[in-house]
């Protein structure tokens, strides 16, 4: 009797360990707040809380009181892989900045995983400040670095281009077996969570596939690659006076015309830096207008190249991005304002945003609509929480503004 007495205080224990055990396991994994629905307000409640930042971003991360580890706490960094999906798919992002610090930072933390690889590319010609702090963050993280070879970028010129190339080649040498890269520049910011991209890069539709939305080249573009161009470094392109019509494309290659943004299996970066079709049609395309938007489409759309998409158009969720020109027919116009025709979003934009449910949304200022950011940033974060699964850390959680070491 007294034994059995005793497998039954053994047992109770046991259970009770394990009742423990699972109410603390739902109490840290608990969902940190409700993800925006269709339809529903942005940013409605008044409680002053949202990701921390400094106010001077910059001098934060150059202050010499702060280590690593605590910087990037301070900056509510998630530094654990959030579930064995992620973990097992990691993905390689290329991201070119030169201005818009705080923008940058945000992006960053918000499409940070330790899985993940990051290659940084800084324009050359970014203030020396700039570049210090970029380059003092980025050295926080084993997986974040900046690119081997910095180019002075011209906007819609080769160096843009470059830019990624010289990423591309430093992403396949890392030991990280990422599986595809996606670009992205300072102002962009992720709509998806990590989750949501690794399960959408390997849907029916994309897995083993690149992303290059475009189509045949229009006539409205031809004269892109129809005559040379010049690019003047680090001002502007411009076509050569007096003109000069191009030769031909090499290989007979059929040109395309797309975005200059991509999601590209490992084995079409392969192909890209090895393949002789992709090195002449490079060097073909360097006297081009903003050769970036016709040089990644086009080679997927030829059969040689690894993941192709050759009856491919305008598929592929790659950015919202409000243009002039398609206001009153793909959006509502700009609540933000417009620069260079591309809408700079205002927190009115947001739903919209939400609701296109694209990987990235473009562009944002810090200066201008910061409440854009700041709401944005709050839901991705939440969405993010409440997708892992792990136990949540409390510096990851949004927190007072003035809660702040910095």
């Amino acid at each position: 009797m007294r034994l059995l007495e005793c497998r039954k205080c053994s047992f109770l224990l046991c259970l009770g360990v394990v009742v423990c055990s699972i109410i603390y396991w739902l109490i840290s994994t608990k969902p940190v707040g409700k993800p925006l629905q269709k339809g529903e307000p942005f940013c409605q409640n008044k409680q002053d809380t949202r990701l921390t930042l400094p106010k001077d971003v910059g001098s934060c991360i150059h202050s010499s009181s702060l280590s690593c580890s605590n910087l990037t706490t301070e900056l509510q960094f998630i530094n654990i892989t959030l579930s064995h999906e992620e973990g097992n798919y990691p993905l390689a992002f290329i991201v070119t900045i030169h201005k818009e610090l705080e923008v940058f930072v945000r992006m960053l933390r918000a499409i940070y995983m330790p899985q993940n690889v990051y290659c940084i590319h800084v324009d050359a010609k970014a203030p020396k400040e700039y570049q210090e702090a970029v380059q003092k963050l980025v050295s926080c993280f084993d997986n974040v670095f900046l690119t081997s070879r910095s180019e002075k970028v011209t906007y819609a010129g080769f160096s843009r281009l470059q830019a990624d190339l010289n990423c591309m080649k430093d992403l396949l040498a890392s030991p990280i077996p990422w599986r595809k890269v996606i670009n992205l520049c300072g102002q962009d910011f992720p709509v998806m969570t990590n989750l949501e991209l690794v399960r959408y890069m390997q849907s029916k539709e994309w897995r083993d596939k690149n992303m290059t939305p475009g189509v045949k080249q229009p006539a409205t573009m031809r004269h892109r690659t129809l005559f040379q161009h010049q690019e003047i470094v680090g001002s502007h392109v411009a076509p050569r006076v007096p003109r000069h019509v191009k030769t031909p494309p090499p290989h007979n290659l059929q040109v395309y015309f797309g975005t200059a943004y991509y999601a590209l299996t490992r084995d079409f970066v392969d192909f890209v830096l090895k393949s002789q079709i992709a090195k002449d049609f490079l060097e073909w395309s360097r006297d081009t207008f903003s050769p970036d938007e016709h040089y990644w489409v086009t080679l997927n759309h030829i059969k040689e190249a690894p993941g192709s998409h050759i009856n491919g158009g305008w598929e592929g969720a790659i950015r919202a991005i409000k243009w002039r020109d398609q206001e009153g027919t793909a959006h509502d116009g700009c609540k933000g304002h417009y620069l260079r025709d591309i809408c700079v979003y205002g927190i009115d934009d947001l739903p919209w945003i939400i609701e296109k449910n694209s990987m990235f949304a473009n562009k944002f200022e810090s200066n201008t609509f910061p409440e854009a950011l700041d709401c944005l940033e709050q839901w991705h974060r939440t969405k993010v929480l409440n997708q892992a699964t792990v136990s949540i850390d409390q510096s990851w959680l949004p927190r007072s503004k003035n809660n702040s070491v910095c």
